[in-house]
This record gives structure tokens, C-alpha cells and sequence, in this order.
């Protein structure tokens, strides 16, 4: 005999489907969470109060980099973000920070966190997808009109910790702020030559100068100390030069700067212009490692690829949208696109240069792009 059904256990079932979303164990959303992309991470704390408690517990995967985009004459006062993930797919930002943040320009990312200067020559920090606002001591009052060169910084989440460090241009120092308290003055670390270039990883601030000596200073504690001086005695003539008309480009175009990989090693990129083909070369050398040898040509990152703008390697994964043994760099200076399409990627194995995306932003006159690592690690109370 046929069993006769409830003609309310379908709608019974549906209610209980409905509710179970949220009534979820922890522990199956957790490795939910753990396994979803930046953006579905974000999506997927906007189903519910008890999505977005959980999704504080979960330690995302690893996640691929992004390339900020920000447009010319910014009076809507946002900017456009690419996820290589999603191929093809631009997102559009309203950022809501008010006139100065469409005056000010972008001078280094961490996280989701953006180092930003305005016209006045004064710092804040601000976050991209939260809002936060960070103020910085003021520059100009003490500095005067001071070109900053360099930037480097770092920011804790969590308890909004940082730190950010510059160097002055055309002298032997550089400019530090350490904020745990909120009492966060500029202070001042002489070196024994100008700057080149700086990287902020781990606790550390590499430095790089224009005699070619390496520099370590370790932030860990209340005062910076001075634990690595590596110095190099054969210089070879570099020359930096910065495009302002046709006759310069005549020239070829040196720019050097420094990377510090997953595994620590300090590498010295290279990086050469070569006007008849319109194209960037790169070099690079190991500086520094635990078995220190000086000037060690790399000819590989084997699984690693190279963001260029931030200064660190990440480790990559081919069908991730990063390849492998890549350098990837933003360059508005040569970029034949009208557009402002200027994500490259340089090929190691190959020795070519390559866009590295090919986003359609043609609506669009862009003034700079940058790339950054969107953090999921975000509080939201």
C-alpha cells in the first residue's frame, strides 16, 4: 500500500531549508569560508549576521592580487578594481572620503589599506573596502615641501598598529613613524647615503642605497635597530632618468630597485627602457640571504611571481591568474594605451614583456594603477 504524503511536509521541508543557512555548524562554514576567493569571501559574509560572525574565525586562503585603477580628474572620487580571478571584470569603488581623496594620490599599498598623500604634502591611511580613516603627523610643518620618495608601510587589522617610513630627498636620512599608542611623531634614521629604494616586510625595512649598499633595520620593538649593513665596493653607472619630452626618449632608461622573496632572499632588480623596441627589460640579483653572496644573478623565481610595485614576491599558481616566474609591474609612463592599460607582466623564461590583463577600461582615462593584495582579515563591528 502506497503511503499517502503530507501535503504540508513540502512546504515544512522548504521552511526548514530556509533556515538552515544560518544554522549551519561552525566547523562545515569554516572550511567554507577557508576555501572561497577574496570575492566570494566578501559576498559570502552578506547572507547573514551568523555568516559574517563566523567568516572573523576563518583564515582565508591564500589570495591572488589585485590592480587598483584610479581614474583621471577623480570628481566621482572613486577608483576601479580588476581581480584577475574573474577575467575580464572590472569593479567600480565609491569610496565616499570626500574632495581631498579625488585631489590626493596613491603612494604605496598593504592589504586593503592605502598610503595616500594630498596636495597640502600630508600622509593618512585609509581603507578601501571599510573606510577607515588614519591621519598622519603632518609633513609639510616640519619638512616643508618636502618631495617624498620611497614610501613604504604597514598596518595591523585588528588593533590599526602601523607603521610608515619615506626617505627626504637629497639627504642622508630617513623618516619613520611607529604608532601603538597613538602618539606617533616623525622621527629620523641618518644613513650613510640617499636613498634608493625600501621594502617593509615582517617587522623588517630594508633599505637600499644609491652606492649600492643594503641596509636592515629591525622594527619589532619600541626603537628601530640597525642589524644588516651590507656594502658593496664596485658600483657599476646607473643612470635614472625621468621621460618629460620626445628628445629623452632617445635614451635608455635605468631604474633600480629592491624585492624581498617569500623565503626572505633580498633580490636587486634592474630594471632598462629600451626606446626602438618600447619595452622593459629586467635583471636580477640576489643581495642578500642567509648564504650571502653579493650580486648573484637570478635567472629564475622558479614558483614565485614578482610584484614589482610592492616589492615581495608571492607564491603562484597558474590557473590562479598570476603565472608563475613572472614580474608584474604598473608603468604610466610608456604605455601606448590611451586608456591607461598599464598592467605588464615580464616573462622570465621567455624574456618578453606582456600585458598582463586585458580589461576593457576605455570608457575611462586613467591616471595611475597599482597593484595590492585585498585583505580578508577585516572587522566589521
Amino acid at each position: 500500500m502506497k503511503k499517502k504524503l503530507n501535503p504540508n511536509s513540502h512546504k515544512r521541508l522548504i521552511g526548514d531549508a530556509s533556515k538552515s543557512w544560518s544554522d549551519l555548524p561552525l566547523d562545515l562554514l569554516i572550511l567554507v569560508f577557508e576555501r572561497l576567493s577574496f570575492a566570494d569571501f566578501q559576498r559570502a559574509k552578506s547572507v547573514c549576521s551568523s555568516w559574517l560572525s563566523f567568516s572573523r574565525q576563518c583564515v582565508p586562503k591564500d589570495h591572488i592580487p589585485w590592480v587598483l585603477l584610479f581614474p583621471k580628474n577623480n570628481e566621482t572620487n572613486s577608483c576601479m578594481l580588476f581581480n584577475p580571478e574573474e577575467e575580464d571584470k572590472l569593479y567600480k569603488t565609491q569610496l565616499d572620503l570626500g574632495l581631498e581623496f579625488a585631489n590626493s594620490s596613491c603612494m604605496k599599498t598593504y592589504g586593503s589599506w592605502l598610503l595616500m598623500q594630498n596636495l597640502q604634502l600630508n600622509l593618512h591611511i585609509v581603507n578601501l573596502l571599510t573606510h577607515e580613516r588614519i591621519n598622519l603627523p603632518p609633513v609639510k610643518s616640519q619638512f616643508g615641501m618636502t618631495k617624498i620618495q620611497s614610501p613604504v608601510f604597514w598596518i595591523d587589522d585588528e588593533t590599526k598598529d602601523h607603521v610608515v617610513s619615506w626617505a627626504l630627498t637629497n639627504k642622508y636620512c630617513v623618516v619613520y613613524s611607529i604608532s601603538k599608542t597613538g602618539d606617533n611623531p616623525w622621527n629620523k634614521i641618518p644613513i650613510t647615503s640617499s636613498c634608493l629604494d625600501m621594502v617593509y616586510k615582517d617587522h623588517k625595512l630594508y633599505l637600499l642605497s644609491y652606492s649600492e649598499s643594503l641596509n636592515i633595520f629591525d622594527f619589532s620593538g619600541e626603537i628601530p635597530q640597525q642589524i644588516i649593513v651590507a656594502e658593496k665596493h664596485t658600483v657599476p653607472p646607473l643612470v635614472f632618468y625621468q621621460p618629460v619630452n620626445v628628445v629623452w626618449l632617445s635614451m635608455s632608461i635605468i631604474a633600480t630597485s629592491i624585492v624581498v622573496t617569500v623565503t626572505g632572499d633580498v633580490l636587486k632588480v634592474v630594471k632598462k627602457w629600451t626606446p626602438r623596441s618600447r619595452s622593459w627589460s629586467f635583471r636580477l640579483y640576489k643581495v642578500y640571504s642567509l648564504g650571502f653572496k653579493e650580486d648573484e644573478r637570478v635567472y629564475s623565481l622558479g614558483d614565485e611571481a614578482m610584484l614589482l610595485d610592492l616589492g615581495i614576491t608571492v607564491l603562484a599558481n597558474d590557473n590562479a591568474g598570476i603565472s608563475r616566474n613572472s614580474i608584474y609591474f604598473c608603468d604610466c609612463n610608456f604605455s601606448d594605451c590611451k586608456n591607461a592599460n598599464n598592467v605588464f607582466l615580464f616573462n622570465l623564461k621567455t624574456s618578453k614583456m606582456e600585458k598582463s590583463h586585458k580589461f576593457d577600461c576605455s570608457s575611462v582615462q586613467l591616471s595611475s594603477s597599482r597593484w595590492f593584495l585585498p585583505s580578508n582579515s577585516q572587522r566589521h563591528d
